[in-house]
Order: C-alpha cells, then structure tokens, then sequence
C-alpha cells in the first residue's frame, strides 16, 4: 500500500529538491522508513501525509547541507499534491525538447501521473524494460543540462505543446481501461485537470480544446460501460439513457469552437469521432459513413496502424465484414502483438461464419491483454454456447 503513494509524492518534493532522481530516493527512504515503523506503530491514518512528512524533514536535511539552496528552506507545504500550477510546471519539465519525444512522454506519465513502467509500456506497445530506460535517461539529461522546472514563455510553448497532449491522451487511455485496482478513476480525473489547465494556459489552440473534448466525451459514457459486477459493456449494448448528455453537447460546442478556429489536428477528429457515436440516440443510428471519412482524415494527419485497425472495423458497418476483415489481415505484421487487432478480427470471422478461426483469434487476444475487464469480455465469448 505504501508504494501506491511514491509517484505523487515524488512529484511533490520535485519543487524542493529541484531534481526528480533525488526526490524519488527521499520517497524511497520514507518508504522503507515505513515499512520499518508501521508494523509496530500502525497504520496512521493518513499514510501520505507520513510518508510526505518524512521525505520532506529527509530534503531539508540535505538542503541545509547545502548553503547554496538555504533560501529553499521554507518551500513546499502539505499536502503532498502539487498545486495546478506545480503540475503543470512539472510537465513541461519533463516535455523539453532536449529530450526524445518518447522519454518525454515515459517520464511524466511516471512522475507526474504515477503510472508503472508496465503500464506506460502497455500505452506504447513496448518491452517495460525499455520504457525503464526511458526514464532513467531523461531524468539524468534534465539533472546534466540543468533543464529548469517552470512552465515555459509564450514563445516557446508550441514547440513542447505535442508532447503535454501526448501525455494527457496517454493518461485518459490508461484510465479508460485500467490496468490496476481503483485506478482509472483517478487517473481519468488527472486527465481531464491537466486538460482543463492547459485549456486555461492555452484558451484558442484547437488540439487543447480537441483533447479537452475527447476525454468528456469517453467521459460522458462512462456510467454505462460495466455492470454493477465489473464486467465490460461493449458499445452496442450500452445503455444510452444512463450516458450524461449535457457533458455530451457540451463536448460538442468544443469541437465546434475548434473547427471554427480552421486547424484541424489528431485531437479534434478523435473527438469528432466519438461525438458521432454519443450523439447518436440507438446504436443502429450510428453515421458510420462520417466515421470512416473522419478515420481517412486522421489517418492523413496521424497515420498509424491502430488508427487503420479501427478505421477497418469501422469499415464493417460501411462496406461489410469480408472488406474488413482484409483490412485487418493487412496489418497482421505490424499488430501481431496487440490484442485488439485480434479480438476485432475474431468478430470479423465470426459474421463469415468461420468459428474455428474466429476462437483461435480470441485466443490469442486472451493472450496478449492483462485488462480484468477485456479479459473477462474475451472468457465470456469463447464459452458461450454459439462460440461467441
């Protein structure tokens, strides 16, 4: 329990310390100093508070042992969450362009939003072991090149904006479908803040309002993905009047306010996207022919194999599953390891009426995803009585 905390407070003694690796060997030490205490003295009953509480007394220690940084002494309060102000700060830190794009996005999802290296792995598709590296490289090129923590000047934020979009988007997809216990609701609240803040800094920049549209979309759906029992809803079977449809037009009237602006960007059609699945009032409803035109745009913009793998089964309801599923066969090389280009052909196989195929391509799906809830979803549909 004590190590759930470590990525927050870390990320709240940055502004002490003014180093992440430092910081993080404070928590580290407040940890072990926990586990030391706490199974004689109890649990408190605010396990942050003491753990930030001794990482901090640990900080102005070392602070006081360097008159260089005296005047810090007095920084830096409970509580242990950064103020919006210092979150944000951190993630532009951690988005500097001396760094590469995929250690600067690694790197704040593991400081700034305590993700695993597991699961921002699972977010790039990558070994952990690399996205550990990652990290470790980009902590030791901002500690060498001095890289300050603020949020940069006007002139400068475009060229980190990519990136915090990066982060925030990645984020919002962990907490999505979550990959650790009680996790995607506070990681879906740390998305949309960091959004909003962004939207704040950065009022009329279309890929902001895009993103900032897109999680209230996910958002607004959000009562009607699982059942009472955990288990995963898939689209089709939701149920619509449980959807929060003012978060819906309100989404809306952000996608529109960033067309109006005539820049269109990755953000603004993802959006889009999911606003002609949540304003549509049956499922049967759904503009699929918008869908794939919208798919063709973003894959102009943004093109990606995953971006074609749902333009494919998109591309089902438009011109019907054989179309699809050569679509899909097509990025068999580059999606072999990812377990939705399976699980999506499956379905594919199954409306061919190939089911020996189509519960080998569960199968494999099964897997290749740690997910609870796609796990479960996969189980029920490879020991239904019809085979799915």
């Amino acid at each position: 329990m004590v190590r759930d905390h470590a990525g927050r407070l870390a990320a709240a003694l940055v502004p002490l310390v003014g180093d992440f690796s430092t910081a993080e060997d404070l928590v580290q030490d407040a940890v072990e100093a926990a586990l030391t205490h706490w199974p004689f003295e109890g649990i408190p009953d605010r396990p942050d508070a003491w753990l930030y509480t001794v990482a901090r007394r640990r900080g102005l220690d070392l602070l006081r042992r360097d008159r260089r940084h005296h005047a810090k002494l007095a920084l830096v309060p409970w509580p242990a969450e950064p103020e919006p102000d210092d979150r944000l700060r951190l993630v532009f830190t951690c988005c500097h362009p001396a760094l590469p794009r995929a250690a600067q996005v690694a790197l704040t999802l593991r400081v700034v939003c305590g993700l695993t290296a597991a699961q921002i792995a699972r977010a790039f598709l990558v070994p952990e072991t690399t996205v550990a590296q990652r990290i470790t490289r980009a902590k030791r090129k901002i500690s060498d090149a001095g890289i300050p923590y603020r949020i940069p000047g006007p002139d400068e934020l475009a060229e980190r904006l990519g990136e915090v979009l990066a982060v925030v988007y990645l984020l919002f997809n962990e907490a999505y479908l979550p990959t650790g216990p009680e996790l995607g609701r506070d990681l879906a609240d740390d998305a949309e803040f960091l959004a909003a803040l962004l939207h704040g800094l950065m009022p009329n920049e279309p890929e902001v309002i895009g993103l900032l549209a897109l999680i209230r979309l996910h958002r607004a759906r959000a009562a009607a993905r699982f059942t009472p029992a955990g288990d995963l809803v898939r689209l089709p079977d939701q149920d619509r009047t449980r959807w929060d449809h003012e978060a819906i037009a309100d989404a809306g009237r952000l996608i529109a306010r960033a067309a109006a602006l005539r820049r269109p960007g990755p953000y603004q059609v993802q959006a889009a996207i999911v606003a002609c699945h949540a304003e549509a009032g049956r499922w049967e409803d759904t503009d699929w022919t918008q869908i794939v035109v919208l798919y063709d745009m973003l894959l102009y913009l943004a093109p990606s194999p995953v971006t074609r793998l749902h333009r494919a089964i998109a591309l089902r309801y438009v011109a019907g599953p054989a179309a699809a599923l050569a679509e899909v066969d097509d990025l068999a090389a580059d999606l072999d390891d990812y377990h939705l280009c399976h699980a999506a052909r499956a379905e594919l196989l199954r409306d061919l009426d190939r089911p020996e195929e189509a519960r080998a391509a569960d199968e494999r799906a099964l897997r290749l995803t740690a997910n609870p809830a796609e796990r479960e979803l996969l189980l029920r549909r490879l020991t239904a009585p019809s085979g799915g």
